[in-house]
């Protein structure tokens, strides 16, 4: 069965206080989405530098069984999220991270 939900208000009937509560969440939504553009770029360059560490690097250097402990420690402090979305995320973050990594290597060579 489906969850039925109000249609919105139009805006001649919306709460002027509502529209500035939004307002105020959707600016420090943006200020939490700047904090973690900043903690990704941070992530990233460790990232690369670990890659260079490693015999094999890179995508085939990947360590499943690593980001599988990372997810569910993040799940802990990210519960409304749980393991499954976070597995996404964090999937797209190392491959994001790895490409960025084995793109400026081969730059560099």
């Amino acid at each position: 069965m489906s969850e039925s939900h109000p249609a919105p208000a139009s805006p001649e009937h919306r709460d002027p206080s509502a529209d500035e509560e939004i307002r105020r969440l959707r600016g420090r939504i943006d200020q939490l989405d700047a904090e973690l553009a900043e903690l990704l770029e941070r992530r990233a360059l460790m990232a690369a530098r670990v890659q260079r560490l490693k015999p094999v690097g890179y995508f085939a250097g990947r360590d499943m069984r690593r980001e599988r402990e990372l997810v569910e420690r993040m799940a802990e402090r990210a519960p409304r999220l749980g393991p499954e979305r976070l597995a996404a995320i964090m999937d797209g973050v190392i491959s994001a991270g790895l490409a960025a990594a084995q793109e400026e290597a081969a730059r560099t060579t």
